[in-house]
């Protein structure tokens, strides 16, 4: 239906259909019209799996839910650092949408993990948001590429399930756009959803769902999101503000309340009927995006996004240690797999977004597949997953007579989903006490331990150095059995690399001491130093880095070209690398391209991720990577521009196998082409003119003609430096007591405005009186 017909159509609708639009049927489905054949379409949870409810949908949306393919959570999914893969699932999710008849999936999220406890961090990519927006992209052209919608979630700021619902989330300017909403700004120009999702949260002072700045100043007419707002369910606070702050859908249905709420507030002035109509008018352009879109009998290969299934999940695994090339697993060993979550694998997060799999592959099941008749397997449970404490000491006794009996011990420790969930955050970054006594345990009698952990964010590891090997598992999927096989049997390479930083204790992240808050306020008072950006600042090593993953193989890094070694910021630079697979089997490498401003006047992270590829080599194969930057690769949000802004300067170009592991860098300079003119006033200082090449001559003429009759403090005792010192954070009105009575308020008032209209490339015709003189 074209946008003619809808307008029409709008007419013809009474006040009371328009305002019950706007808020859902039921809990999953929109409102229908059929006076006017107005159609509902159907939404689910699923960023990771579609989740829709078998039958009557109940009310909170967790009964039981059709079979699904479960993938890995995108906790997982962002190790791998492959979009084109993540495209690949985006379209088999859209595929397994279309065959339920689902118009909209709710997903994918791109809130930042500001802190490792968040216990949805499973569900969120990462801690930078470069690597986010690029991720979030991938997805969402995959699952619309197959005419489903997306819904990208959770605007903005909601990095926290305490007092979700309630909590205020106060954070700058400049902290809001360069961390907390780039992901979500790469995504909507790059991918366009069909929906965006606002959050349940406050953010400075106001709910997401009714923030005018947020919805319709930044959203809407900064980024150009062409489809609708629909509320997390359960999230909307006014129901008339919402529509009037740019917020299209109220999800689920309030039964009415919204719409009468709306209804009167058009009734007595405080909504305009015609903010009513563009709301609805956007959304029925999706509603009808949907129904055109809808393909009727489609079917999809269950087998086959079961493979794919895991391919990812190979491919999102982080190998974190390899000593003694202890993986993969050498032919004919004895291997003792020890650990509940061998068997019982927690494969999944907890809350909304959980997957009823087609299908589940255990680990213990799939080693003992691919170990066949070459290796002898021995199993034991170690501990119960369902209790922390080690209750059951025959499980622990046994666990340690079989690693003594083996020749190695793949060892499967993790979180269990009471650890981790939407709904609540963690408290601490311990795995269960029983686990950690098993790990002991087993390290006083055999040396020889692979670690694979399942868990959605970071853990603290005290038992790192007791172990040999360790296999970041995530939360991988249904396939995820037969992923982790492959891996410790170098069937496959592992290739995955952090997607966020794992710190050494809690008390290392930069949140620590705001999170999660008081009462219903949360300050972000760490600003834009999250994750490696605070880490790098700090000088705090990590227990691993932002970027870290080992390989099977090795690669080396050289050639590192930059196409202009000055370039404007108008301009798209062009960086070069040669990356050679130098050991003696196939592998993939996550090249990684950071800047860093080497002389900036405003306080800058030492480096940010602005560019990355993943590229697979044969052994002694090299290929050259290419990145493109542009004038967002090297700028930072500037408050009082209201905009990004590149300063004219030196950066640093930097190519790493992880944000601390980099192996090149070179510098080239940067013009901007947007110049900010100062506005000088009583309190700015001498120093701040001295380093403006259009004040400083005016400045110098000055204190030349003042000569020795200005006073700046006692001249004898103090040194040339710190006289410069004093001088320099001088603000313009201490002139007039210094000045033995040579300046006075006018003469002040005339010296500055010369100032700002120097820095206006304006001609100077105004004189300064000073002491009885003229001076120009």
């Amino acid at each position: 239906m074209n946008i003619v017909d809808i307008r029409n159509m709008i007419e013809r609708l009474t006040l009371e259909e328009k305002a019950s639009l706007c808020s859902g049927e039921d809990f999953w489905t929109t409102k229908g019209i059929d006076r006017l054949a107005i159609p509902s379409i159907l939404m689910t949870d699923g960023p990771h799996g579609l989740r829709k409810q078998e039958g009557e949908a109940d009310h909170v949306g967790l009964n039981q839910s059709v079979p699904a393919t479960c993938f890995p959570s995108a906790a997982g999914m962002a190790s791998s650092w492959n979009r084109e893969l993540i495209q690949q699932v985006g379209k088999a999710l859209g595929k397994e949408s279309q065959s339920e008849g689902v118009s909209i999936l709710l997903g994918p999220g791109a809130n930042i993990k500001r802190s490792p406890l968040c216990g949805r961090n499973f569900e969120y990519f990462s801690e930078d948001p470069y690597l986010t927006g690029e991720m979030a992209t991938a997805h969402i052209n995959g699952v619309q590429s197959q005419g489903v919608g997306t819904s990208l979630k959770h605007f903005a700021v909601n990095n926290q399930e305490h007092r979700r619902m309630t909590t205020d989330a106060v954070v700058d300017e400049r902290t809001l756009r360069e961390i907390y909403l780039t992901g979500f700004e790469i995504a909507v120009k790059k991918a366009q959803p069909w929906t965006v999702m606002s959050a349940y949260n406050k953010l400075n002072g106001t709910y997401c769902s009714e923030n005018e700045y947020l919805l319709t100043n930044i959203l809407k007419n900064e980024w150009g999101h062409e489809g609708i707002v629909v509320s997390d369910w359960g999230a909307v606070n006014e129901a008339e503000k919402s529509v009037a702050a740019g917020m299209e859908l109220e999800m689920p249905s309030s039964y009415g309340a919204g719409k009468k709420r709306i209804i009167e507030a058009v009734q007595n002035g405080m909504l305009s009927e015609e903010v009513l109509d563009e709301s609805v008018e956007r959304l029925l352009k999706i509603v009808y995006k949907a129904t055109s879109s809808q393909v009727k009998g489609m079917n999809y290969d269950r087998e086959a996004h079961h493979l794919l299934a895991r391919e990812v999940a190979a491919e999102s695994m982080v190998l974190l240690k390899n000593e003694d090339q202890i993986l993969p697993l050498k032919p004919g060993s004895h291997i003792a797999v020890i650990g509940d979550l061998a068997e019982h694998v927690r494969y999944q997060g907890g809350g909304s977004s959980h997957i009823n799999p087609t299908k589940m592959d255990a680990p213990l099941q799939e080693i003992m597949k691919l170990a066949g008749d070459q290796s002898k397997v021995t199993f034991t449970r170690g501990y119960d997953v369902n209790i922390d404490v080690a209750e059951e000491n025959e499980l622990l006794q046994d666990g340690i007579e079989k690693a003594q009996a083996a020749d190695v011990v793949v060892l499967f420790v993790g979180l269990p989903e009471r650890y981790e969930s939407e709904g609540y955050d963690r408290e601490h970054l311990h795995i269960p006490p029983n686990q950690i006594e098993l790990i002991d345990s087993i390290a006083s009698v055999q040396q020889n331990i692979v670690v694979v952990l399942s868990n959605g964010s970071a853990i603290e590891m005290p038992w790192l150095d007791k172990v040999k090997g360790i296999l970041e598992g995530y939360l991988g999927g249904q396939a995820v059995g037969g992923a982790i096989a492959d891996l410790l049997f170098g069937v496959k390479n592992p290739s995955g690399k952090l997607a966020e930083t794992f710190p050494e204790n809690l008390k290392d992240n930069p949140s620590y001491l705001y999170f999660p808050g008081e009462g219903d306020r949360v300050e972000y008072r760490e600003g834009i130093f999250t994750g490696y950006r605070y880490y790098d600042a700090k000088d705090v090593s990590p227990l691993f880095p932002f970027g870290y993953g080992l390989s099977y193989t090795s690669f080396e890094y050289s050639q590192l070209t930059i196409d202009h070694r000055q370039a404007t910021d108008q301009d798209i630079v062009k960086v070069n690398v040669t990356v050679k697979n130098t050991g003696n089997q196939f592998g993939k490498e996550i090249v990684q391209l950071y800047v860093r401003d080497i002389d900036s006047s405003i306080t800058r992270p030492e480096k940010e991720l602005k560019g990355f590829e993943k590229v697979a080599l044969q052994p002694g194969e090299e290929k050259v990577v290419t990145f493109h930057l542009d004038k967002r690769s090297f700028a930072y949000y500037n408050t009082e521009l209201a905009d990004w802004h590149v300063e004219t300067g030196e950066f640093e170009i930097l190519v790493g196998k992880s944000s601390k592991d980099i192996v090149l860098k070179d510098t080239l300079t940067i013009l901007s082409t947007e110049e900010i003119i100062p506005v000088f006033h009583r309190n700015t200082t001498l120093g701040e003119l001295m380093k403006n090449a259009k004040t400083a001559p005016i400045l110098q003429h000055l204190q030349s003609m003042m000569g020795e009759s200005a006073e700046v403090g006692p001249t004898d005792s103090v040194s040339a430096e710190m006289m410069e010192a004093m001088m320099r954070y001088m603000p313009l009105r201490a002139l007039i007591a210094f000045s033995k009575g040579k300046m006075s308020e006018d003469m002040l008032e005339q010296l500055i405005y010369q100032f700002n209209e120097a820095v206006k490339n304006k001609s100077i015709n105004e004189d300064v009186t000073i002491g009885g003189q003229h001076n120009v």
